[in-house]
């Protein structure tokens, strides 16, 4: 099982991706789960939701305590809120930010996990480009499926196509595109292996 945990703030679209990731999922033959966390959700308050993916049936219903994955929509949550709690050394960490991990002073994260997996996203900047509104959700589905290599480009976009119609579907698929060439360009950086479905020289 592969369990993912978002973290944003209310106006953000946290539980709509999560609800994408799951569709993704479906969309390629796998069982998921997409839940929010309980708590306010006013626009700009802290929200949590989760995602979990496997090839049977899910019967868990508590949050996700041990992620496999971390997606920040939100860069102002990094020293608020304890996101990084459970993560593991394997785990990928995705956050909506141009800066590194190093100028955002998570210097101790860098250490211990594997430098490949901590990958950042400008979503936020690629969602004003095509949308004229920076909500980072969509494009940050385009850039997980790149950092992850759980799902296909293709899949997000279909996932993103049941949730939303006409420009604004448009618009959310071509930057989820973006963020996810932007991120399988950090992983080349990196030296890791291409995600699944991303073209090689080979």
């Amino acid at each position: 099982m592969f369990q993912t945990r978002i973290h944003g703030r209310g106006g953000q679209g946290v539980v709509t991706a999560a609800e994408m990731l799951s569709i993704a999922a479906f969309r390629e033959g796998r069982h998921a789960q997409a839940f929010p966390s309980f708590g306010s959700e006013r626009t700009g308050a802290p929200v949590v939701a989760f995602c979990r993916i496997d090839d049977r049936e899910i019967r868990l219903r508590e949050p996700v305590m041990r992620p496999d994955a971390l997606i920040v929509q939100d860069p102002t949550l990094l020293h608020q809120v304890d996101v990084f709690q459970g993560i593991g050394t394997d785990g990928y960490v995705l956050i909506n930010t141009a800066r590194s991990f190093h100028d955002l002073g998570l210097g101790e994260l860098e250490s211990r996990m594997r430098p490949e997996r901590l990958l950042t996203v400008p979503a936020s900047e690629l969602a004003m480009q095509f949308l004229k509104r920076p909500l980072p959700n969509a494009a940050l589905l385009g850039g997980f499926a790149a950092a992850s290599g759980l799902l296909s480009l293709d899949a997000v976009q279909h996932a993103i196509r049941e949730k939303f119609a006409g420009s604004i579907a448009d618009a959310n698929v071509a930057a989820a595109k973006a963020a996810y060439d932007w991120v399988g360009e950090e992983r080349r950086t990196a030296g890791a292996a291409p995600a699944r479905g991303e073209a090689t020289n080979a």
